[in-house]
Parts: structure tokens; C-alpha cells; sequence
């Protein structure tokens, strides 16, 4: 374990490494992940007791197949870092599933800014020249949101100085939006599900060739429902061809995005794998429901090997479609943690 990115930098590959990262291709995909792996296996205490747990010898992982996944919610119970210093920021779930919040440490939030920059300016070149209404009112009302962060850097970076958060200012909103398309200005609408639903029920308008973005969730405030259901009902109320998403979580400092049809693709350096629901150590093939599995080589700092509870088919091209979430039981991971 180190004691902090400075010490890491200096005794290790651990630079080299974060450098090359976001230059990662599918040539090097990897090498840079087996590195990473090796990085952490050592240096990261509850993930390589994880691996002690599973009876494996790091020496002898020698391909992706390999690589054992980390079950998610050690992000509730550990500090699943590989620094022992304290974190100067803290990134933290909102919890509302009723089974505890993750705390993800950040130790060069600088370092997670550049991440999501990168990967939104790759689907999104025109990045800077949106008006970006972000509608996030229940991760405004809390600390430690990772999403909150991203879009205020964004938010920041924009040329339109009206971009901002809206909460509850519904009609404030919607004034600018018609104005916004009024200007042929580009639009970019991020919202969280409930809101954006809200929205739609509340003030229906024409935002034909504008990007509306649902980041997922209802939070509690509304009944669950299917992502296409719930793009049909923007689609309809807001006048567009498509919905996009954005696929994000606490644990992870990547995203992935969808343009339309829930189908999501990855950034170079993250790549998604799908396991048996009833043995998480099988993969399942193309097409059928599994367990995700995500490796994001931005959690060089963390853990870069996540076994998730969303359920997940895979398509070709390394696209996936979120499917839900497992029903609530009791973690493998964490009864061996315990034990």
C-alpha cells in the first residue's frame, strides 16, 4: 500500500501507467489491464484479500480471462483504496436502495475531471458549445455526487453562460430552452429519470435536434420503469428522435454512453463482460442476461475490475444494454470478507 499518489509516483510504475491510460487502445487494452491488475493485487489490501480469499496466485493471472472481479458493494464496507493516507475527497451513492451507501476515495479528483471530459468529448465533439441544462435534483440535495461534479465541470466549460443546475425552477427552465432553439443554439438536456419525467408531464415542448440525456433512477420519488417506456414518453413529449443515457456510477470514475436504443459503448480504457447469474465465475455469451462485470482502467486508484449487481445483455462491438438489477441477496463477497 502506499502512502499517497506522490509516494506512488515515485516508487512504482504507477505513473507510467496513469499517463498511458487514457491513450489506451484495443491494441493495448490488455496489457494496460494486466498491469493494472498486478499494480493492485499488490498494493491494494481488500482487493488482493479478496484474491487470497479465491485461492489465486497473481503471478500466475496471465490473461483478461484471469482477472478475478471485485464484488461492488466492498465499496460500502472498505476503503478500497491503494493509499493508507486519508482521501481529500470522497465520492458517495445516494444510498436509496435501503442497503447502505458506497464511498468511492478520490485521491486526484483533477485526475477524474480529465477522465470525464475525454470520454464526453469523444461521443460529443461539439462538448463546449451546448447550453447544458442539467435537471439533478436529487443529487443536488445530497454531498459527494460524482454526477454533480461531472456536470459542473461541464457546466463550467460551456460557452453559454446560462448552462447551470435547475431544481425546481420547471418554468424558468422551460423559457430557456425555447429560447435556447429559438437561437439554433445546441441543447443538451442531462437529466436524472424522475425529473426529466416531470418535466415531460409538466411542460411538454418542441426540442426536436436537441440531445436529451437521462442519467437513470428514480430515486424513490416515482414508480420503477423500463429504460424504453421511459424513452417513449420523452420522445413523445419533447418532439425527438431519440433519447441518449449516460451509464455511470459512484464505484467507477469512467462512463458510458448511449445515442439512442439503450445500447451503451464504452470508452477505450473500460470494457464490460457478462457472468452467470448462477456461477459468477462463467461468462455468458452474447445476447443472453448476466451479471456485468466492468473493467475501468480509470480506477487505477481504486479497484479496476468491478463485479456489479445491474443485469446486463451484451451486442456486438462491445455495446451492452442494462436490463435491471439483480434481486437483493446476500453477498458472496462480503460473507467471505467477514468469515
Amino acid at each position: 500500500m502506499f502512502t499517497n499518489v506522490h509516494q506512488a509516483i515515485k516508487l512504482s510504475d504507477y505513473g507510467r501507467l496513469k499517463n498511458t491510460i487514457l491513450r489506451t487502445t484495443a491494441l493495448d487494452f490488455a496489457e494496460n489491464a494486466l498491469a493494472v491488475f498486478q499494480l493492485q493485487a499488490e498494493h491494494n489490501p481488500v482487493y488482493r484479500r479478496w484474491i487470497e480469499l479465491l485461492g489465486l496466485n497473481p503471478a500466475k493471472v496471465s490473461s483478461l480471462e484471469d482477472i478475478p472481479f471485485m464484488p461492488i458493494d466492498f465499496f460500502k464496507s472498505q476503503s478500497v483504496s491503494l493509499f493508507s493516507a486519508s482521501a481529500p475527497e470522497q465520492f458517495i451513492s445516494s444510498g436509496t436502495g435501503g442497503y447502505g451507501s458506497s464511498r468511492h476515495l478520490v485521491h486526484d479528483v483533477n485526475f477524474y475531471d480529465e477522465v470525464c471530459r475525454t470520454i464526453f468529448k469523444s461521443f460529443y465533439p461539439q462538448k463546449d458549445e451546448f447550453f447544458i441544462a442539467a435537471l439533478l435534483p436529487s443529487y443536488l440535495e445530497r454531498s459527494g455526487s460524482s454526477l454533480i461534479r461531472m456536470a459542473q465541470d461541464f457546466i463550467n466549460h460551456s460557452k453559454d453562460g446560462d448552462s447551470g443546475f435547475f431544481l425546481n425552477n420547471l418554468e424558468e427552465l422551460t423559457a430557456l430552452l425555447t429560447e435556447k432553439k429559438k437561437a439554433n443554439v445546441p441543447i443538451l438536456l442531462l437529466g436524472v429519470s424522475f425529473a426529466l419525467l416531470d418535466l415531460a408531464e409538466g411542460y411538454p415542448q418542441n426540442l426536436a435536434g436537441s440531445i436529451i440525456m437521462e442519467t437513470g433512477g428514480m430515486k424513490g420519488r416515482r414508480k420503477e420503469m423500463i429504460r424504453s417506456d421511459l424513452h417513449d414518453i420523452l420522445k413523445t413529449s419533447f418532439q425527438v428522435s431519440a433519447i441518449h443515457s449516460e451509464y455511470g456510477m459512484t464505484e467507477l470514475f469512467s462512463q458510458a454512453y448511449s445515442k439512442g436504443h439503450g445500447l451503451f459503448e464504452c470508452p477505450p480504457w473500460m470494457r464490460v463482460s457478462a457472468r452467470q447469474l448462477e456461477d459468477p465465475f462463467s461468462s455468458v455469451k452474447l445476447g443472453k442476461t448476466g451479471g456485468l462485470n466492468i473493467i475501468d482502467l480509470a480506477n487505477i486508484d481504486s479497484c479496476a475490475f468491478i463485479e456489479t449487481q445491474d443485469l446486463v445483455r451484451l451486442h456486438k462491438g462491445g455495446c451492452f444494454e442494462i436490463l435491471g438489477r439483480f434481486d437483493r441477496a446476500e453477498v458472496r463477497g462480503c460473507n467471505l470478507m467477514v468469515s
